[in-house]
């Protein structure tokens, strides 16, 4: 599977973006998706994860009610929804996917990975 993400850009502090992850290849709705984003000098964080059919979601503390993650398996494409950006929420964000049904929040549990798409948020 091969992931590309866009979607990220420069918003200010209260503004919206969402964020696409396409995925090649006709096994997409076999994967559970996940979204991660890293800030410079601090470690990968989970932000969200959904699972192959989109019934069950997954969200950080941080993000919980101003984030949405969905999917569209027809398309091939995961979505992140991001509401009320701050200028924490700035990182770039990577998408990956997980053939694995648990420990989604975890980066280790993911067998692909896209390549990240950078997200500013100005205050």
């Amino acid at each position: 599977v091969q992931l590309q993400a866009s979607g990220g850009g420069l918003v200010q502090a209260g503004g919206s973006l969402r964020l696409s992850c396409a995925a090649s290849g006709r096994t997409f709705n076999t994967y559970a998706m996940g979204w991660f984003r890293q800030a410079p000098g601090k470690e990968r964080e989970f932000i969200a994860a959904i699972n192959w059919s989109g019934a069950n979601t997954y969200y950080a503390d941080s993000v919980k009610g101003r984030f949405t993650i969905s999917r569209d398996n027809a398309e091939n494409t995961v979505y992140l929804q991001m509401n009320s950006l701050k200028p924490e929420d700035t990182a770039v964000y990577s998408c990956a996917a997980s053939k694995k049904y648990s420990g989604l929040y975890s980066a280790r549990t993911y067998d692909y990975w896209g390549q990240g798409t950078q997200v500013t948020v100005s205050s």
